[in-house]
């Protein structure tokens, strides 16, 4: 979309240039000489240009539309050379773990013999292209010159006239060289104006109702009412999800990766819109999600993902972004929590450290504190955590969860877990554990596993 729209409004400059700088003084001149050479001399110089121009034009326009595709194909194999050699060189830690210099040196080189091959086809094309119309001019001046020549031999010309006539025909077909580029950065500007336009007329794939009023939160009890989903049909993501998260409770619904959890999250902002006829519906505090404007609901969740993005900004900013208006204390506060104060302050820059792209400069750990620092920071009445101290150590793990379980006492926290799309156990944390169904399992796995580390830590 940035790349269309960047296009488009170069498009729109180049079009208005080559109109009224290129294309419409040239006609100008072109109509101009033609009645002069009618009036003056006579209608031969005026037939014999106009023959040149009709053919240099339908020469220009075919030979550049047959020699476009030459063009096109160059820059998509220059752009994917340079593509090729930016995501090399972006994950060069990747390449040097395997060994792969050479592999990636021969992929780039291949890439540049086609971007050669089709850059000679390209200039084969273009010179091609020049001797066709340097051609067609030769040949209309050589024809006017030659009738000229006659008519001062004749007596009907003088010296002078034949200069005149010699410098209009120059004149004229000096600004046709580059009819060719125009008419080729017009084609290409048209395009790229169609695309931006195209982007300006598309609508929103999830819409607010009309008049659709703010949400209003009394208590911030959630509802997930028989809610299937599928971001392809042919691959359902959800089935028949149906639960209520009360006011102040912890609910967790358990389940391996890639059940839907993150779905339930995604659905709660309505990045996706569920079909009213068969999908169910999300609640609220008793008021359907789809009813009401997206800024209101949105302002009303909090999340920390199991992506864990932050900008190529300060530590400060990232944290701040949770709610701008908040006060520097706050933002500390918020970090406090979060068990990352103390890191942020043993930094050299402390929290004006900037955290390079994507978070690059800081670890798993540390970019999800963050994220918990920010998330905590905006202070909604709904909060998911999806896997949110997922790369945390032990010891910061305890510790946040205890700031999390002082916090949901005051709030709905949704902390999601599923299997296959469906809630397939109910009940407390002893109640599972005793129905010795997936939970158990599950909650056996990852004892085993915190066993088996913490032996490994103690040997070490």
């Amino acid at each position: 979309m940035s790349r269309d729209i960047e296009c488009g409004t170069r498009g729109i400059q180049q079009l208005v240039s080559y109109s009224l700088y290129s294309i419409l003084p040239t006609l100008v001149e072109v109509g101009l000489v033609m009645a002069f050479f009618v009036t003056k001399y006579e209608a031969y110089y005026a037939i014999v240009t106009g023959i040149a121009l009709v053919t240099y034009i339908v020469f220009t326009v075919k030979v550049t539309e047959w020699r476009t595709h030459f063009r096109r194909t160059m820059n998509n194999l220059d752009s994917k050379a340079n593509s090729r050699a930016i995501d090399s060189l972006l994950n060069y830690e990747t390449v040097k773990y395997f060994g792969n210099e050479e592999w990636e040196t021969r992929r780039y080189d291949e890439n540049l013999q086609r971007y050669r091959a089709a850059a000679i086809r390209s200039q084969r094309s273009l010179s091609m292209l020049n001797f066709g119309q340097q051609t067609i001019i030769g040949t209309g001046l050589v024809f006017i010159l030659w009738r000229a020549t006659q008519g001062v031999m004749a007596g009907r010309l003088t010296l002078g006239d034949l200069v005149l006539i010699n410098t209009f025909m120059l004149q004229l077909y000096i600004p046709l060289n580059f009819l060719g580029v125009v008419y080729r950065e017009l084609k290409q500007a048209l395009t790229d104006m169609d695309r931006m336009f195209t982007l300006l007329a598309a609508g929103r794939e999830v819409p607010d109702a009309p008049n659709a009023p703010a949400l209003a939160v009394t208590g911030g009890a959630v509802r997930f009412e028989n809610v299937s989903f599928a971001y392809e049909a042919a691959r359902p993501i959800l089935h028949h999800v149906d639960f209520t998260i009360p006011t102040g409770t912890t609910t967790a619904v358990v389940g391996h990766s890639g059940s839907g959890k993150s779905t339930l999250g995604r659905l709660l902002f309505r990045f996706y819109d569920l079909d009213r006829a068969k999908d169910g519906r999300i609640l609220i505090d008793g008021q359907d999600i789809r009813d009401v404007t997206q800024d209101s609901l949105r302002a009303a969740i909090g999340i920390v993902p199991q992506d864990t993005v932050l900008f190529n900004d300060s530590i400060y900013y990232n944290i701040a972004y949770g709610r701008p208006s908040a006060t520097r204390d706050e933002v500390i506060a918020a970090a406090r929590v979060a068990h990352i104060h103390d890191f942020i302050e043993a930094l050299p820059a402390g929290y004006d450290t900037p955290v390079g792209e994507c978070g690059l400069k800081l670890s798993g750990g540390e970019k999800q504190r963050v994220t918990i620092a920010r998330t905590l920071l905006k202070n909604p009445p709904i909060l998911i955590f999806d896997e949110a101290t997922s790369a945390l150590d032990s010891k910061s793990e305890r510790a946040i969860q205890c700031e999390l379980d002082s916090i949901a006492r005051e709030r709905t926290t949704l902390i999601i877990v599923m299997d296959h799309g469906q809630i397939v156990e109910r009940g407390t944390h002893s109640e599972l554990l005793r129905a010795g169904g997936l939970f158990a399992q599950m909650w056996a796995l990852q004892q085993q596993r915190t066993e088996e580390r913490d032996t490994t830590t103690v040997g070490e």
